[in-house]
């Protein structure tokens, strides 16, 4: 089915209310092809399909929705299991009644063994308690069992990486980019961190350096070899190393840090550069950086963002 090594398969499954949908987004982001609430007569054919397209990593979404189905999910996974180009793994996700009890009644939706016309009882509290004896075959032959009852949804998310994320993958999912602006033109709306360098001598009243840019050799030396340079790229790079592990723990996907100096031409610049090539050569992430208003003193247009770079060749080997 795979060229290299086995076909990973999740299925993600357990009590409606207890986390499913946070799972399976989790699964997607971490790289797997997920598809929800499949009939298990048709599981097969759909992994043969989505092997056959390319696809190494899969997870599947089943639980009581899939009505009269869900009895053939046993012997729909037998046969999965039975595959030697498949290594299947079972997420199982609980909960308290208590607490799927106060979710079904916070969304107002109504649980799905009490829906329509195979509607098997009529309280979200019979209903819990059915579907736990539905899923007792799932939930015994599963790889990984949460309880989510005291988790937030950024604590399941964490879980699901650090259980199905490779290695180089759990390191590099988060996505930081370092961008230079000008204050003159306004802050950027989507910054998380943003860091005003404007205390620093400013090339731009140099006349050898006002026409040149961040990315000149001059004007490099002239902001980077001043001591109040260095100390705010150690402080800077401090806060970083501090805070990736806690945004990442989180569960956040992106993370932007804006440099801002008057005109985001000189300083920022400069800066933004210097501190994205120490970066890259110790934090295993991926990693761009952008110039929002280097161009703007050309005449270029006021809406461009700049360049955008990418710098691949600065990674680890584990996510090049």
């Amino acid at each position: 089915m795979t060229d290299g090594g086995p076909l990973e398969l999740v299925i993600v499954t357990g009590l409606s209310g207890a986390g499913k949908s946070t799972a399976v987004a989790a699964l997607e982001d971490l790289g797997y092809f997920c598809v929800d609430n499949l009939p298990p007569p048709v599981l097969g054919m759909t992994l043969d399909a989505l092997a056959h397209g390319g696809e190494h990593r899969v997870a599947f979404g089943l639980d009581t929705r899939g009505g009269s189905y869900f009895s053939e999910t046993p012997q729909a996974l037998d046969e999965l299991a039975s595959r030697k180009n498949v290594r299947l793994r079972i997420l199982f996700l609980d909960s308290s009644d208590e607490l799927i009890t106060r979710r079904f009644s916070a969304t107002r939706r109504p649980h799905p063994l009490t829906k329509g016309q195979r509607a098997k009882v009529t309280t979200v509290g019979d209903a819990v308690a059915l579907e736990r004896e539905i899923l007792t075959p799932l939930r015994d032959r599963a790889s990984l069992v949460v309880d989510t009852t005291a988790m937030s949804v950024h604590e399941l998310r964490q879980t699901c990486f650090e259980h199905f994320a490779e290695a180089e993958v759990l390191e590099g999912a988060l996505r930081v980019r370092i961008l230079s602006f000008g204050y003159k033109y306004g802050p950027p709306h989507d910054a998380d961190l943003v860091l005003d360098v404007r205390f620093l001598p400013n090339p731009y009243f140099v006349d050898d350096l006002r026409p040149l840019s961040g990315h000149d050799e001059q004007v490099r030396k002239f902001v980077l070899e001043r001591p109040e340079s260095r100390t705010f790229l150690d402080l800077t790079l401090s806060l970083i190393r501090f805070c990736l592990p806690l945004f990442r723990k989180e569960g956040k996907s992106y993370l932007t840090i804006a440099i801002g100096c008057t005109g985001g031409r000189h300083r920022s610049v400069a800066l933004v550069e210097a501190l994205a090539s120490e970066l890259a050569s110790e934090v295993r992430t991926r990693l761009e950086t952008r110039h929002r208003d280097v161009h703007r003193a050309d005449g270029a247009n006021p809406g461009s963002l700049g360049p955008v770079h990418l710098r691949p060749s600065d990674y680890p080997p584990s996510i090049r």
